[in-house]
């Protein structure tokens, strides 16, 4: 059977507003021996650059210790993972999966996670704080709402139920966090739900949200515009470059224009400026898809891109 490698296919969130989990085939493989990373890739990992890893998410697939010593010869130093089901990363325990990261000389950041689809009880928050705590993420991130959950009211509920688990991210030392795509800011009958529901919503000492600068600008939106109406709330940017301006719209079906970081449009010097502001943390990487099927070598020009010519 084909493999869905797509967002939706990789991300299912009940319609209900509640979250749901994830499903990502896994196949077993040796761990690679740890290697001292070279003089250049100690030199790139002082920018403390992450990877989002659902841009090699078919690599992560077929071969998870591999795929991580690439990105970590590239000079990546945190990863976001998009990879958690039946209380497993990738299908590793939580503390393998950790020490696989740790051996290659790299941090697990964050994670693109939610509970169970049939909707968030407390056995499930627990469980998935107690996991991601033993990998030792700063934050973990829903990210991602289904076409039909789009409406009103159940953005309303998501916020509540958003604010339940985030409380429990807390007592187990993490943040919960918010990642956006461009359907949060259509109006929907005068309501713009990223700016009238989520962040007035979101309790801002327990969620942070994680700016996603290709969707926000698909949007038709500034993120230093947003920085500044809305200071402190960013901790987390996914940098995330894209070849074509257009007119502002909402849908992320049929969008294929996403670039490496540096080779689009998108003025990522002047966002950054606007960093303190934004509360800005960590900055990650991430690319839906590339147009030659070549992920790694678009992270690999993400990467140089920043160290060379947006970070200096």
């Amino acid at each position: 059977m084909k493999k869905d490698t797509s967002r939706r296919g990789f991300l299912k969130i009940a319609a209900t507003g509640a979250m749901g989990a994830f499903v990502l085939p896994h196949q077993g493989f040796a761990g690679s021996p740890a290697q001292k990373p070279g003089k250049k890739t100690n030199k790139l990992r002082k920018f403390g650059i992450g990877l989002q890893l659902y841009t090699i998410r078919q690599a992560m697939a077929d071969d998870a210790p591999g795929s991580l010593k690439k990105v970590a010869e590239m000079g990546y130093t945190n990863l976001e993972l998009a990879g958690y089901a039946d209380r497993k990363f990738y299908g590793y325990a939580p503390q393998e999966f950790r020490k696989m990261v740790n051996d290659l000389g790299m941090k697990i950041l964050s994670s693109h996670t939610q509970v169970e689809a049939q909707g968030i009880t407390l056995d499930n928050a627990k469980y998935m704080a107690e996991d991601h705590a033993q990998l030792g993420v700063k934050y973990c991130v829903q990210p991602w709402v289904v076409p039909e959950a789009r409406n009103i009211e159940s953005y309303k509920k998501m916020v509540q139920d958003w604010n339940t688990v985030a409380g429990i991210m807390k007592e187990n030392g993490m943040l919960f966090g918010y990642h956006n795509h461009n359907f949060e800011f259509a109006d929907i009958n005068g309501v713009v739900p990223y700016f009238d529901i989520f962040l007035p919503g979101l309790d801002k000492d327990l969620v942070t949200m994680e700016l996603d600068l290709f969707w926000t600008t698909k949007a038709g939106q500034d993120p230093v515009e947003i920085f500044k109406k809305y200071p402190g709330r960013f901790q987390l940017l996914h940098m995330k470059d894209m070849f074509t301006k257009e007119a502002p719209y909402y849908t992320t079906d049929g969008v294929n224009d996403f670039a490496p970081v540096g080779q689009g449009v998108i003025n990522f010097k002047e966002i950054l400026a606007a960093k303190d502001i934004a509360g800005m943390k960590y900055m990650i990487v991430e690319q839906d898809s590339t147009k030659d099927g070549k992920p790694f070598d678009a992270i690999k020009t993400s990467i140089t891109n920043l160290t060379t010519r947006i970070l200096v």
